[in-house]
């Protein structure tokens, strides 16, 4: 269960992913093609997560797993693993570790595009119709939130938590406002959609995700 939840959270974000179930399957796919990043549990079926790691060469890894004593990290991390998450995480977190990754490995794609909006996800430059949009520090750092993780509800808390800071002590509303300037300067009240209850999400057309 915890496999199939990564694997929709990940690919709701625009990651290409393939899934397998124990350490020997693991280590034939790793060897059979080329992967950007390897998500691995330490407690897996026919070899274990760090007998699989002694196996990858130049594949980034995350370990995932429930252990979290520092002997079980360090070993981990001495292996050569880029980070070691312990379960339960959120996933909101992980999807952020994945990016710091690809971004580390210069392998993530900085260039988002939406309709005639294209953000520069590296410089946080956004154009609309290659003309440059004005838009305010908060203002980019909420896109950049939305943006990275498109397709997931956020609720106005975790907005908050992600755009401002856990420090954050204005009124929670003040997502609402931002929200609603994002939507009129870049034209996108059909792609930033209202969670009921919730929040909001940056919700893509299957046909135009990027």
């Amino acid at each position: 269960m915890i496999n199939e939840l990564i694997l929709r959270n990940l690919q709701a974000v625009g990651h290409t992913c393939v899934q397998v179930y124990d350490g020997q399957e693991a280590l034939q796919k790793i060897n059979a093609a080329r992967f950007d990043l390897v998500i691995l549990d330490v407690m897996l079926p026919s070899m274990s997560g760090f007998e699989v790691m002694e196996q990858i060469d130049d594949t980034p890894v995350i370990f995932l797993t429930s252990k979290g004593n520092v002997v079980d990290k360090i070993h981990g991390l001495r292996l050569g693993a880029e980070d070691y998450m312990v379960k339960p995480f959120e996933m909101l977190e992980l999807i952020a570790r994945v990016d710091v990754v690809l971004r580390r490995r210069k392998v993530n794609r900085d260039i988002f595009r939406l309709g005639d909006v294209t953000v520069n996800l590296e410089t946080l430059q956004v154009t609309k119709s290659g003309v440059p949009v004005e838009l305010a520090p908060q203002e980019l750092q909420l896109l950049e939130v939305l943006v990275r993780n498109r397709n997931i509800a956020l609720s106005r808390e975790k907005l908050l938590d992600l755009a401002w800071g856990f420090d954050y002590l204005g009124d929670i509303r003040t997502v609402d406002v931002h929200i609603q300037k994002l939507r009129k300067k870049l034209d996108w009240t059909p792609y930033i959609k209202t969670v009921y209850k919730l929040g909001y999400r940056l919700e893509l057309p299957t046909e135009t995700a990027e």
